[in-house]
C-alpha cells in the first residue's frame, strides 16, 4: 500500500447556499459536459457547480428531486450516500436505513428514553436515475448522441412500505435478520453508502451491515417496466434478483464505490459512529464475475491503495468521482462530511480534494 498523494485542492463555491450544505456533503458524481455534482444527507436536491477556471467550480444550481421521480413525500430527507454518471443517467441513492434518536445533553430521563426511539425516514429508501444533458437534468429527453434512445427519469419500484430491494432483502439469510428487523444504520444495521453502475448493473455498498469483518456490495440488474418505474431483473437461478460480493476491508464498512474503467474504487470506514481508518482500495474485474463470491487479498482482485490522512473528528470522507487533474486522465476526487475549518473559505465555499490513483495491480 502506498501512501496517499495529494494532487490538487478544488474550490466549490456555493454562493447563497445553506452554509450547512457545505458541512455535509456526502456523494458525487462528474458530468460529460465538466460539472461536478454533490448531494447532501440532509436535502432533497441535487447540487450542481460548474467550471469557472482552473481548480474552482461555482455557478451553484440545485434541483428538486421530486420534479423528476416521484419521492415518498416532499419533506422527509433522502439521505443521498451514493452518486454515479453513467450512459446519459445521473444515479442517486438514498442510505435505505433507519435512525436512533441521539441523546441531547440535558436531561438523563429524556436522553435515555430517546435512545430507544427508531425514525424512519421514507425518502431514504429511494434509488433512481436522472438523465443529464448538457448539465441539465431532464424527466424525459431524446439522447442527443441516439436520436432513436429516449432517456427518462426512473426510480425502483416502490412497494407499500419501501421499495422492491428492501422487501427482497427481508429473506436474505445474511441481511435478512438487519432487515426485516429494522436494525439502525449505526448499529451495524442496513446502510447503503457507495453506489456504481455500469449500463444496467447496479452496485451497492454496503456500510452495514459488516458480517464477522466482511463488507458486502450488493450487485443487480434492473430494467424499465413503464415508464419512471425500475424492477429488478432476474440474473441467476430460483429467479435471483441479486448477488452478494464479500469483501475483506479489514473489517471495515464501504463508504462509496467508482468505477475506474472497469476496476472498483472502493472507500472504507468505520461501520459505527466513530473515527477511525478511511481506507481505498480496488477491487479488478467485478464485471467479468458471473457469481457470488468472497474476496479477500490472497484473491489477487483485492488491493489496498492508500489511507486518508486521520483527523479525530473532522475530514470523514464520503463522496468519490473519478476526475482529470493535471497531467492525469483519472484522478480521485473527494468531498468530506464535517470537514475541517480550514477547508471553509468565508461561509459559501470549501476545498474538496484530488488524489493520484496509483496501480491496482
Amino acid at each position: 500500500m502506498t501512501e496517499a498523494f495529494l494532487l490538487s485542492r478544488i474550490l466549490l463555491q456555493f454562493g447563497d447556499a445553506d452554509e450547512d450544505l457545505l458541512t455535509d456533503l456526502s456523494a458525487a458524481a462528474r458530468t460529460p459536459d465538466g460539472s461536478l455534482w454533490v448531494g447532501s444527507d440532509e436535502l432533497l436536491t441535487l447540487e450542481r457547480l460548474s467550471p469557472l477556471e482552473p481548480g474552482i467550480y461555482g455557478n451553484h444550481q440545485p434541483f428538486f428531486i421530486g420534479n423528476f421521480v416521484d419521492l415518498f413525500d416532499d419533506d422527509d430527507e433522502i439521505d443521498i450516500e451514493g452518486m454515479d454518471y453513467n450512459d446519459g443517467y445521473l444515479w442517486l441513492t438514498g442510505s435505505h436505513s433507519t435512525k436512533r434518536n441521539k441523546p441531547k445533553g440535558k436531561k438523563a430521563k429524556k436522553d435515555i428514553r430517546r435512545l430507544t426511539e427508531i425514525k424512519t425516514d421514507l425518502n431514504r429508501y429511494l434509488l433512481a436515475r436522472i438523465p443529464i444533458i448538457n448539465g441539465n437534468p431532464f424527466r424525459e429527453c431524446t439522447d442527443p448522441q441516439d436520436l432513436d434512445r429516449k432517456l427518462t427519469a426512473a426510480s425502483l419500484a416502490k412497494t407499500d412500505e419501501f421499495n422492491v430491494l428492501f422487501e427482497t432483502l427481508k429473506s436474505d439469510p445474511h441481511l435478512g435478520p438487519f432487515v426485516a428487523n429494522n436494525i439502525p444504520s449505526k448499529d451495524n444495521g442496513l446502510d447503503i453508502e457507495g453506489l456504481a453502475v455500469k449500463g444496467d448493473r447496479v452496485f451497492l455498498g454496503l456500510r452495514g451491515p459488516v458480517l464477522r469483518g466482511w463488507a458486502v456490495i450488493l450487485e443487480f440488474e434492473v430494467y424499465e417496466s413503464e415508464p419512471g418505474v425500475l424492477h429488478l431483473k432476474e440474473i441467476g437461478e430460483n429467479d435471483r434478483v441479486y448477488k452478494k460480493h464479500f469483501v475483506d476491508l479489514d473489517g471495515l464498512g464501504i463508504r462509496e464505490l467508482a468505477f475506474w474503467d472497469d476496476n472498483l474504487i472502493v472507500l472504507a470506514g468505520p461501520t459505527m459512529d466513530l473515527d477511525g481508518a478511511m481506507r481505498v482500495f480496488c477491487l479488478r474485474d467485478i464485471l467479468d464475475s458471473d457469481e457470488q463470491q468472497l474476496l479477500d487479498r490472497d484473491s489477487k482482485k483485492l488491493s489496498a491503495l492508500f489511507d486518508f490522512p486521520y483527523r479525530v473528528g473532522c475530514d470523514r470522507a464520503e463522496g468519490l468521482a473519478i476526475v482529470p487533474c493535471l497531467n492525469y486522465e483519472k484522478a480521485l476526487f473527494v468531498v468530506y462530511d464535517s470537514p475541517h475549518a480550514n477547508r471553509m473559505v468565508g461561509k459559501d465555499a470549501i476545498f474538496a480534494d484530488v488524489y493520484r490513483l496509483p496501480d491496482c495491480d
